[in-house]
């Protein structure tokens, strides 16, 4: 097995993963994928989510990353425990009492560079020091679920880390579903299984796609900027009514499926970020310069179909 490359056998999600009865239904839907250990951002959220206190929450994964110290680790798992937290590769590696040979468990295709791979290898093991020093934590994380169905105004909608097979695949990564082959066999799973929105994140790329019988949304990255120029992470929102902040949505079947902006404290992150890797380790090099809002990708381009760009996100970029 390639560390960071090739996934365990035991990332495959059941054929039946998505079937029988949602664990709830709701009126408003967040979906907190890549959390990454910014404890700036779950205030954030929570912060948002007084203003909509009848919403529920699901992190769907990798809420760990950049919080290697325990302190902060303890501080995001508190913050989870209010709500349904799913495992994402991160968590499923740090919950392993043996290891997998999998690294990261980040199942990285081969357009991602070697060097990419193998400094998020060495940051889970950073993390597994971590994690080992924290009496009952392997066994926590082990315990979450790999998937969810809940509903949303009774219309049922798939939460995976991955994809809708895997539990680290890139199959809704934004190169995979450019693809109309890709298209096409995601709208007919969505239409066998009777599924009007699958929310995913783990590519680090948000993406936006309505189809016939479904729609996708992949927020990219809660705990990191996504955009160009932007210092804000990014959740999906999936409710009876739109948002104002929205920076895109559509409208299907009585829903809107949106992404919004999660403005977290900026400052303070990149303050906890250095103190916890310093420059020239293996998370300053992969992500110091995407955290500082470089990055060149542009809202519209996460957008592949039935999606629209909002007002709200002129406001943002004129603040940013």
């Amino acid at each position: 097995m390639r560390a960071g490359r090739d996934c365990p056998l035991d990332y495959r999600l059941a054929r039946d993963a998505f079937a029988g009865e949602p664990l709830f239904d709701c009126e408003a839907l967040y979906v907190v994928g890549g959390l990454y250990g910014n404890r700036q951002a779950l205030s954030a959220l929570e912060k948002r989510l007084i203003a909509e206190p009848g919403a529920r929450v699901v992190f769907n994964g990798d809420a760990h990353w950049f919080d290697r110290d325990a302190e902060i680790f303890q501080q995001i798992e508190q913050g989870l425990s209010a709500h349904l937290a799913l495992r994402g590769n991160v968590e499923t590696e740090l919950g392993r009492a043996d290891d997998s040979g999998a690294g990261c468990g980040c199942g990285y295709p081969m357009s991602v560079d070697d060097g990419v791979v193998e400094r998020s290898n060495t940051i889970q093991l950073t993390l597994n020091h971590t994690v080992q020093g924290l009496p009952g934590m392997t066994e926590r994380l082990a315990a979450r679920p790999s998937t969810a169905l809940v509903s949303v105004a009774g219309q049922r909608v798939a939460i995976s880390h991955g994809d809708e097979q895997s539990l680290a695949g890139w199959a809704c990564s934004r190169e995979a579903m450019t693809d109309k082959t890709r298209q096409q066999q995601l709208d007919a799973w969505l239409h066998a299984h009777a599924i009007h929105v699958l929310a995913t994140s783990h590519s680090c790329a948000a993406v936006a796609l309505n189809l016939e019988h479904g729609a996708l949304i992949n927020n990219g990255a809660a705990g990191m900027p996504n955009f160009a120029g932007g210092r804000y992470g990014l959740l999906s929102r999936i409710a009876t009514t739109p948002h104002p902040a929205a920076l895109y949505r559509c409208q299907r079947d009585g829903l809107f499926i949106e992404a919004l902006a999660l403005n977290y404290d900026h400052a303070a992150f990149l303050t906890d970020f250095d103190r916890q890797w310093p420059a020239h380790s293996a998370a300053a090099q992969s992500y110091r310069s995407r955290i500082l809002g470089h990055s060149t990708d542009r809202p519209e381009a996460a957008l592949l179909a039935g999606f629209n760009l909002c007002q709200s996100l002129c406001a943002l970029e004129t603040l940013n």
